[in-house]
């Protein structure tokens, strides 16, 4: 990331880098949906030689700051990668604070979503997660339904090829009770038969820590997104790198796989 210019004599000083990125940014040229693999905050933690949980614990400062900002900028949707199908691989205890940290941050920015008119959704087999968070969901979509705002999508006990199963199985049951012809499925279709049904594909995958893969997430939806990585783990991720990420692609020539014109 490029350093602030030193300010001349008699000019006025240099401005904060995320004002400075922030009057770059052409908002003409903004993604519509950026999805979030939020990594590293395990990670985080041990460097400091604190447990693994205070790294979930600050990734939620994060996560705030990264909602406030694409509210500001008024982005269409933010998809944020909190828990996938594999995680429940991990220690008992961890899982158990990460179900905690999740309950509490529904009930705790509930208020917020509603005050900044945000579309609350998740995706993802909700039906397995504890019943006090599904609760706590159920709540926070039915009050933010109706709103016009920018949509914020948890991805929650999800799995990318575990959505296109699930999608497979709704389009048989339809051909086995004779409602839909195999020659009828196409790529819309397919589309329609997701979590992510009535959501548009991701432009922007934004990844932390430095991982390059996608780890599973919305394996059909991001054909065609830019990736965007960055070694800071997820803790250490503000809204300076999502400003950055943000003028970065904003840069981007986007083909799809066609020739410049």
């Amino acid at each position: 990331m490029a350093a602030s210019t030193p300010s001349k004599a008699g000019s006025q000083p240099p401005l904060p880098e995320d004002a400075a990125i922030l009057s770059q940014l052409d908002r003409e040229k903004l993604p519509r949906h950026v999805a979030i693999i939020m990594d590293g905050n395990g990670r985080w933690a041990q460097s400091r030689g604190l447990p693994r949980i205070e790294g979930h614990r600050r990734g939620a400062q994060s996560v705030r700051q990264v909602v406030e900002l694409a509210t500001e900028l008024e982005l269409e949707q933010l998809t944020l990668y909190c828990l996938s199908s594999e995680n429940w691989k991990r220690p008992a205890a961890e899982l158990s604070f990460l179900m905690f940290l999740l309950e509490k941050y529904l009930i705790e920015e509930r208020k917020e979503i509603i005050r900044q008119n945000i579309r609350f959704s998740v995706i993802g087999k909700i039906a397995e997660l504890p019943v006090n968070i599904r609760r706590e969901i159920d709540r926070t979509i039915q009050m933010t339904e109706h709103h016009a705002g920018m949509r914020l999508c948890l991805a929650l006990n999800y799995g990318g090829r575990g959505e296109i199963v699930d999608a497979v199985r709704r389009i048989a049951q339809r051909i086995q009770e004779g409602t839909l012809e195999p020659e009828q499925i196409d790529e819309s279709l397919l589309a329609d038969s997701m979590y992510t049904a009535g959501m548009p594909d991701p432009d922007l995958v934004i990844r932390t820590a430095g991982e390059m893969r996608f780890s599973n997430f919305l394996l059909w939806q991001i054909s065609y997104a830019e990736l965007w990585v960055t070694d800071k783990r997820w803790p250490d991720f503000n809204k300076i790198e999502f400003l950055q990420a943000l003028h970065d692609f904003s840069l981007r020539n986007r083909r799809f796989g066609g020739l410049n014109s």
